[in-house]
């Protein structure tokens, strides 16, 4: 993965407020080319959403806060999502939608998450100490779909800060990738990911 470029690209997104709020619409930044054998995002299919507006639900869920370089970013994500579904498999919970990761900080070196399972109900018992159960952000919020390797999500994440600043939209300073393939299970060159960008 070409993690300068996805740390860059994230951090380009989660800065437009400033660009949206410029009264000179600042020149598009065309991305950077993609380096030799980099990974790509598998073609869109019909009906694949790429700056659909929706409004997101606010979910309970159980979550796993961390924080992990580029490099190992899948491993991280996958590892957490395994204590989860351990966690409310053993507890009898009912799981209320497809995993999801809320990206709350990013920098050149990594990035700081909340990777979380979203819940019918809250839990009754407190859950162990590397579980945490909050609510998902919710509200206005435009969708993009990825298919493919999440080593290819950079060129994703490019065309999504090339779309927002294009538009001119204020963006909330966090991401969420919602799987709506298992990452624990699914063919990893096979992910579907849908990528929400709340807005201001």
């Amino acid at each position: 993965m070409s993690t300068t470029r996805l740390a860059a690209t994230l951090a380009v997104a989660l800065c437009l407020t400033a660009s949206a709020q410029a009264q000179t619409p600042a020149a598009p930044m065309p991305p950077p080319a993609p380096s030799e054998g980099a990974a790509v995002p598998a073609p869109l299919e019909p009906g694949d959403a790429f700056g659909e507006e929706v409004t997101l639900p606010e979910r309970n869920i159980v979550y796993v806060t961390g924080h992990t370089n580029w490099d190992a970013a899948f491993d991280s994500l996958v590892a957490a999502f395994k204590s989860l579904q351990d966690y409310v498999g053993k507890q009898g919970l009912t799981p209320n939608g497809p995993a999801i990761t809320i990206y709350t900080e990013t920098d050149d070196t990594g990035f700081s998450f909340r990777a979380a399972l979203p819940l019918a109900e809250k839990p009754k018992e407190p859950p162990p100490a590397n579980i945490a159960i909050g609510t998902a952000p919710g509200g206005k919020a435009l969708k993009f779909v990825h298919r493919g390797s999440y080593d290819a999500m950079d060129t994703t994440y490019e065309a999504i800060t090339n779309y927002l600043d294009d538009k001119r939209l204020e963006a909330k300073d966090l991401f969420i990738e919602e799987y709506a393939t298992n990452p624990v299970s699914a063919n990893p060159d096979k992910l579907v990911v849908n990528v929400f960008v709340p807005i201001k």
